[in-house]
Formats: structure tokens, C-alpha cells, sequence
């Protein structure tokens, strides 16, 4: 069981994490999101959960929980949130990533970085990073990340600004 601090009162894991009573308790979680359509969450007193059932499918709709789920990690003053879903790489850090970019004034570039730094194994499916790329532009009128054909299929890469060295996202 991993959890990983992103800030000091915003952690990322996997659905384990939620599990542990002990744990939500010492690191003060008020608010636990659980982005699985199937696990159910735990009923702690004194902490509330919202469920955000998405499939990990590159054709699901994250994108439509990226503005509430955003708004509910930032009024949560009670206490810290935990953002979780089956292993903590793919839909949890994808909504991470999109509060980092509402609420804390980041790049997607920046976001993805600072999300990875903390933990490192994260890997959103190409349908969440078209759906960041696009709240990116919403956010900010342009993008620091672009999609690109590999191998290993589309993946994202990070846009060079202009003195920057080419930035690729590559795991």
C-alpha cells in the first residue's frame, strides 16, 4: 500500500489506501474521492466520500469531474483529502493534475512533474492526457504538452517553449 503526499494536505494512492482506517486517521483525512466505479468506500466518522465512477478506459469522460472534483480538494478545510483509485496511477492522478492546474496555477508540464516527482509510477491513459491537454487550453489558451505516435502508442510529450530543450514525458 502506497500513498504519496502531493501536498501538505493533498495525498494520491490506490484503493488499499482508502481501506486503512489507521491511516486516514493519522494523516488527517476529511475527504476521501474514490474514482472507481467499483470499489465501494469506507464509512469513517468524520470523513466523507465522494465516489467519481469512471472505468479506466481511454474513452471515459474524467473530464466531466475535473471542475467539482477540483472545487471539493480545494473547500476541504476540515482536514486532508485522499484521491484514489484501483492502483493510483492512471484516474487519480490524472484529477490530481487537473486541480494542480485550477487551483495552484500550474501547466499540465508543471502539474505532470510535480505529480510524478511524488509519485513516480504514475501513467494517466491517452484518453485522460487528450482530456488534460484540453482543460489546459480551456485554462490557460494553450498547451505544454502535445501527443505523440510511438511505439508504445500515443503518448504524450511535453512542447518546447522557445530556448527550452525538447521535454518529453517518457516512463
Amino acid at each position: 500500500m502506497s500513498v504519496s503526499q502531493i501536498t501538505p494536505t493533498l495525498f494520491l494512492s490506490g484503493k488499499d489506501a482508502a481501506m486503512n482506517k489507521a491511516l486516514i486517521f493519522n494523516r488527517g483525512i476529511t475527504l476521501i474521492i474514490n474514482v472507481t466505479p467499483e470499489h465501494t468506500s469506507p464509512s469513517y466518522q468524520g470523513v466523507e466520500c465522494l465516489q467519481v465512477p469512471v472505468s479506466d478506459q481511454p474513452h471515459a469522460r474524467l473530464c466531466d469531474h475535473f471542475e467539482n472534483v477540483a472545487e471539493r480538494i480545494h473547500g476541504n478545510q476540515t482536514g486532508s483529502t485522499l484521491v484514489h483509485c484501483a492502483a493510483g496511477m492512471s484516474r487519480s492522478p490524472a484529477l490530481v493534475m487537473a486541480y494542480l492546474m485550477r487551483y495552484r496555477g500550474v501547466t499540465l508540464r508543471q502539474a505532470h512533474d510535480w505529480v510524478r516527482d511524488c509519485r513516480p509510477y504514475i501513467r494517466p491513459n491517452a484518453g485522460f492526457w487528450r482530456q488534460l491537454l484540453e482543460y489546459e487550453k480551456e485554462l490557460y489558451g494553450r498547451n505544454t504538452v502535445k501527443m505523440t505516435a510511438t511505439p508504445l502508442g500515443v503518448l504524450p510529450e511535453a512542447t518546447a517553449s522557445e530556448g527550452d530543450p525538447q521535454y518529453c514525458l517518457s516512463w
